[in-house]
């Protein structure tokens, strides 16, 4: 199993766990609060919003990645495409890190 694969199959498992937020108004919302963890952009977020995206993560002192496309990560967490992923879970989002 390749390392996409791998980050893909564990936020499934967060997802199924309660461990993450998605979307941007929900990330957005969460993120400012400190309670995320681990920041995912998809990759093919366009650029101008990967950057406001890393800047906001930056800022709040949340590590980011990029890791597969928006319908990837929709169906690695069983919902429709999503462009941010927020882990709130510590011990998930250092598994992720860890696939890194």
């Amino acid at each position: 199993m390749n390392v996409k694969n791998s980050i893909l199959t564990l936020l499934g498992f967060a997802q199924k766990s309660n461990n993450i937020i998605s979307g941007e108004a929900a990330v957005k919302a969460v993120i400012v609060q400190g309670k995320i963890n681990l920041l995912i952009l998809a990759e093919d977020l366009s650029e101008n919003r990967k950057k406001h995206w890393r800047y906001l993560a930056e800022d709040s002192n949340v590590p980011c990645i990029d890791v597969g496309t928006k319908l990837q990560l929709g169906i690695a967490m069983g919902v429709s495409p999503r462009s941010v992923v927020g882990v709130t879970d510590e011990k998930m989002a250092k598994a992720i890190k860890a696939k890194m």
